[in-house]
């Protein structure tokens, strides 16, 4: 055989090789996050991190932990940074994470269907001075304060107050329409001031502003909140939760009534008839 007939014999080979050989492409995650460590004990914190492969305008990330018991343990949600990342962080002392065992901390983007999860361990000593706090049947445990309420149309799945948004927020499981819930704020626990004077609280169903009646007194303000089927989330957006973050917290609220107004208006002029 000539030399001519050996290279094309071995061009051709080389050409059935890379016909047949698999190729690994790339594949975006739609939803991705990490924690920096897999174990903590009951004085940790866990940094979440994550990243979105296709950025959404104006849809948040909600950060939801479930503990060994699948009991919800807090919900968070974050804006997406530019670069489709995000971040937030847990303190594993508090009292809702007093068990020992596997933690989901699950990411969902805007729909349900797009989602990841993580889990982590903790491990090692309950600290004695995590203690449960009892509330009666007709209140809410929103982290060891409680606050009492009634509901119709659904069943409160759980609650806790962030210091972050001065706001209380209510996990439900809704299947009925025309819910309603009905709660005795404390204004030791959760107020809206301006100024010394009340201002009004703002409202979120599902992340959307909602309605609301209000009752007001000197020790408390009453609150009835109505909801459709399917809601999954009720928050209620103060000026300041214990422990009071004064002046700041009345910018933060400030700054988020703004923003949200724009949006708002932006919505509104996006749906506008063109002639």
């Amino acid at each position: 055989m000539n030399n001519h007939a050996t290279y094309l014999l071995a061009a051709l080979a080389s050409i059935g090789m890379l016909t047949v050989s698999p190729v690994f492409a790339a594949v975006d995650t739609p939803v991705s996050i990490w924690t920096d460590m897999k174990t903590y004990d009951h004085n940790s914190v866990i940094t979440v991190q994550g990243k979105v492969a296709n950025i959404r305008p104006g849809v948040d990330i909600t950060i939801r932990v479930t503990n060994p018991l699948n009991n919800v343990v807090t919900v968070d949600q974050l804006k997406v940074n530019s670069d489709g990342t995000f971040q937030t962080t847990f303190n594993t002392s508090g009292l809702l994470w007093k068990l020992n065992g596997p933690y989901v901390i699950k990411a969902t983007y805007g729909t349900q269907e797009v989602n990841n999860k993580v889990i982590v361990e903790l491990t090692g000593e309950i600290p004695s001075v995590i203690q449960e706090t009892a509330c009666n049947e007709n209140e809410l445990n929103a982290s060891g304060q409680c606050i009492p309420y009634s509901i119709s149309g659904a069943m409160v799945t759980g609650a806790r107050l962030s210091t972050g948004t001065t706001s209380l927020i209510i996990e439900l499981d809704a299947n009925n329409d025309g819910g309603t819930i009905s709660l005795d704020l404390p204004r030791s626990v959760i107020d809206a001031k301006m100024g010394g004077t009340d201002d009004q609280f703002f409202v979120l169903v599902n992340g959307e502003e909602a309605n609301f009646d209000e009752t007001p007194s000197s020790g408390t303000r009453s609150l009835s909140i109505m909801f459709p089927a399917g809601t999954e989330e009720i928050e209620i957006i103060g000026t300041f939760v214990v422990p009071e973050f004064g002046t700041i917290a009345v910018m933060i609220l400030a700054v988020a009534i703004i923003s949200i107004i724009v949006v708002s208006a932006r919505s509104r002029l996006n749906v506008l008839p063109k002639y």
